[in-house]
């Protein structure tokens, strides 16, 4: 398998890889949503986090990886399955590209042709979403993505599961996933349903101090030049990063989050005027798995500080008398509520 860059060595674009840790510790929270200049690592971010994680455990011979000994989210033949029998192995977490121009029965699935023409079975052939379960599906230019995938991406991420009902066929799938999409906003916008979809938002800028930027390219060059030289030399770190998810999806159930922080994520909701609660529910659930990663027992108010801008900025009403950004509008809600 091709080296990924290491996700220890990619420099700089913190809020990056802070909502990449936290979305690979908690996958409920919703995804990641990527947006700004090309070339500033995004999709390199995404395939070094999925190679670093731990593999899982999954049924052997099953299309959609299903978790052995699982009481719910299972396909139909691993539910019919007596608990304890199902033969099992680990497995690389699976990272799904989707390309731009996936047809729909690539995506979903559809009627296994070469079966159906050489032994006249009707059966289905999983398509990109069973493929995902249980791990991600990136999406570069997702903004620039066909309305019919962004419906159908947009029921799939609501309800967990794949529906096919075609060609004679009626196949229902677990198809839970961590959704990551990037995109340069300059090519156009995403659509309000899918983006409110995206748990996280991070935007991300071409570095603009020479340090930075040169720390960059001597890294890439090597790695290009030795990739796996390179991946040796930063596997301890990885390793540390890798062992860091663990300890926190092990303490994420224990991790408490006091009545006054929540207070201070729905009045700081509020100021902002995001519609409905799942603002307020994604605010919660990152700073509780940042906690977990920083292995606090209990949110504090700077964990939803740290988390607020990613959870929010993607979530306000457009306002046409404020012309400033969405970032600013959360920084300066911040300052106003908190005082810095």
């Amino acid at each position: 398998m091709r080296e990924a860059f290491p996700f220890s060595a990619i420099v700089g674009q913190d809020e990056m890889k802070q909502a990449l840790l936290i979305a690979a510790t908690d996958p409920t929270i919703g995804g990641v949503l990527v947006f700004g200049d090309r070339g500033t690592g995004k999709s390199t971010a995404v395939r070094a986090l999925a190679s670093l994680l731990p593999e899982m455990p999954v049924v052997t011979g099953c299309p959609y990886n299903c978790a052995p000994g699982a009481e719910a989210g299972l396909c139909g033949e691993c539910q019919d399955r007596p608990p304890g029998t199902a033969p099992q192995h680990v497995a690389p977490v699976p990272v799904v590209d989707m390309p731009l121009g996936a047809t729909e029965d690539r995506v979903v699935g559809a009627l296994d042709l070469e079966r159906a023409l050489s032994r006249g079975e009707k059966a289905f052939e999983p398509g990109l979403l069973a493929r995902a379960n249980r791990g991600f599906l990136y999406i570069d230019e997702v903004n620039l993505l066909e309305d019919h995938l962004v419906d159908l991406l947009i029921d799939v991420a609501a309800s967990g599961e794949n529906v096919v009902e075609r060609e004679g066929l009626s196949i229902r799938h677990p198809a839970r996933f961590v959704l990551v999409g990037s995109g340069n906003p300059e090519e156009g916008e995403l659509r309000p349903q899918l983006l409110d979809r995206f748990g996280l938002s991070v935007e991300v800028r071409t570095p603009d101090d020479i340090t930075t930027r040169i720390a960059i390219v001597r890294r890439r060059d090597a790695f290009d030049r030795d990739r796996a030289g390179f991946a040796a030399e930063w596997r301890t770190e990885d390793i540390r990063v890798r062992d860091r998810i663990e300890a926190a999806r092990h303490l994420l159930p224990a991790v408490e989050v006091p009545d006054a922080v929540l207070e201070d994520a729905a009045r700081l909701c509020m100021r902002l005027g995001t519609d409905g609660l799942r603002a307020e529910l994604t605010l919660l659930r990152a700073a509780r798995a940042l906690a977990a990663l920083n292995g606090d027992g209990e949110v504090e108010r700077s964990h939803l500080l740290r988390v607020a801008p990613s959870a929010l900025r993607h979530r306000l009403r457009r306002d046409p008398l404020d012309e400033a950004g969405s970032t600013t509008r959360v920084a300066r809600a911040i300052e106003e509520q908190f005082g810095g």
